[in-house]
């Protein structure tokens, strides 16, 4: 089976490939229904197109799902020629009014059927499959009986699956509620994911917040529909909120081989939107458990990297309609959350000669401050030196040759103190805890060593460990508290 993996921009893209999928799906400015992904256009052509000689075997799908509108074909013909210069293997489509457009002007590139087609029945996958399509993308309302019927009866036909990810409590994604409340259009691209919204009750003045909530918590409400007498649904708020619709995560890793037996051929993650650690550690998970599944691995090499989905964003997981209905129609509270922070990603390797060139740097560096210093007035200098001693950061060490050690070029993305505790999280090591004194940051124009790092600051991480490419540093969120949702949750989930 095909590890299909989301790639929100060129960055997650690299992820994607380097943790272990087979593909992955971009979306493209303006006809995505991820809009508020990053997306790609413009000058990421050439990124692309280098991750594409990158990894030379992984395929690439582009999400061309919204449903389109007489300008949206308009801006679609006229941007052919820029989408051409993409490298791309499938286009991913709902609206059937692009699909002779895409084969006229792509006509090496595979079209699959999006999920938002709703497709779930034999006689529908026949009719794509006369129209050219090569892959159906299953509504995620088809269960693992009906997916075997479609497959026995269209064995020619490539199933694809949704297995990991946030869900829509709507059928097929086709919701209303974003459009009606915020006027942005689930169909469009722009959900606002109104449904998870965590909603408080209210009075109106003849009675009080408290006691109209202290009403809402009794369990004494309830719901009748006028034509469904004696049917009562309960009306109840939590301790601090009202989820209304908030759907489960889906969650399918435990259960790849009922897949593979009902004959999927693609096992895809959702998260256009999330960020580049949801999709590796993902990623990473089902690959380990897909090789695994295939005799690559032993079960027990890759439960390590399965246990790893819990220190990602996630909500209560489910099966969703794979096995029950009633199971997908279970909804949850709360907003995502992880226990840990994405600190940085690393980088190149520096050469032995690049290395040298930074110590040979830092050592310069320590002979101007002493020149600096012997040029000054007797007291001038010892105010310097106190001033020094009080705030050491402000004069610090050299970086010196430490055998056995490398030194990696390192993004930061988030705030990480010399000292701190990290993790390097990489495609084959579930997470390796840095040992006291294993690392320090250094300044790649002084050479000089830093107290600490983040985003916007250069930055080189020389350290004892010899990573692996794709390795990305994480660190412990101290705010965490396991089953404690937190109002942080829903901002950190597009961080984590």
């Amino acid at each position: 089976m095909e590890l299909l993996s989301p790639a929100g921009n060129s960055q997650k893209l690299y992820y994607a490939y380097a943790y272990g999928a087979d593909a992955a799906y971009i979306g493209l400015k303006k006809f995505s229904l991820r809009a508020k992904a990053d997306n790609f256009y413009e000058d990421d052509v050439q990124r692309v197109c280098a991750l594409k000689k990158q990894f030379p075997q992984k395929k690439l799908h582009c999400a061309l799902n919204i449903i389109f509108h007489n300008k949206d074909i308009d801006a679609l013909l006229e941007s052919v020629d820029y989408f051409k210069q993409y490298p791309i293997d499938a286009f991913i489509v709902q609206d059937l009014g692009i699909v002779p457009i895409l084969q006229k002007h792509f006509p090496n590139a595979a079209l699959h059927l999006s999920t938002q087609a709703s497709c779930v029945n034999r006689e529908a996958v026949k009719m794509y499959q006369s129209m050219g399509f090569k892959r159906v993308v299953l509504g995620r309302e088809a269960g693992l009986k009906e997916i075997r019927q479609i497959k026995d009866a269209v064995p020619e036909m490539e199933l694809e699956v949704f297995v990991h990810g946030a869900m829509c409590i709507a059928y097929a994604g086709r919701c209303l509620m974003s459009a009606y409340l915020t006027n942005r259009s689930a169909q469009s691209g722009l959900c606002s994911h109104a449904c998870r919204w965590n909603f408080d009750v209210k009075a109106d003045g003849r009675l009080s917040d408290q006691d109209a909530k202290n009403l809402a918590q009794s369990g004494l409400l309830l719901l009748e529909e006028q034509s469904r007498p004696g049917e009562y649904l309960p009306v109840f708020e939590g301790e601090n909120y009202t989820a209304l619709f908030s759907s489960k995560d889906l969650r399918m890793i435990e259960h790849l081989k009922d897949l593979k037996e009902a004959g999927v051929d693609s096992l895809k993650i959702e998260g256009r939107m999330k960020s580049l650690y949801y999709v590796a550690l993902v990623t990473r998970a089902y690959r380990k458990a897909l090789d695994a599944l295939e005799g690559k691995i032993s079960q027990e090499e890759a439960a390590p990297f399965v246990e790893e989905l819990e220190n990602v964003s996630h909500r209560e997981s489910t099966t969703g309609f794979y096995y029950n209905a009633a199971d997908a129609n279970k909804t949850t509270s709360g907003a995502s959350d992880s226990p840990y922070d994405l600190a940085a990603t690393i980088g190149q390797k520096l050469s032995e000669a690049e290395t040298s060139e930074l110590i040979k740097k830092g050592d310069n560096s320590i002979i101007l401050r002493q020149r600096e210093l012997d040029s000054m007035h007797p007291s001038a200098r010892e105010a310097r030196l106190k001033d020094y001693e009080k705030h050491p950061d402000k004069a610090p060490p050299a970086m010196q040759e430490r055998e056995g050690w490398f030194a990696y070029r390192y993004q930061p993305m988030n705030m990480v103190k010399a000292g701190d505790t990290i993790e390097f999280v990489s495609p084959d090591v579930t997470a390796l805890v840095s040992q006291k004194d294993s690392w320090i940051f250094v300044d790649p124009e002084s050479g000089l060593e830093l107290s600490w790092s983040c985003d916007g600051h250069d930055c080189v991480i020389y350290t004892k460990y010899d990573l692996q490419e794709g390795t990305i540093v994480r660190t412990k969120d101290p705010e965490f508290i396991p089953g404690k949702i937190r109002d942080t949750g829903r901002t950190k989930s597009e961080a984590v």
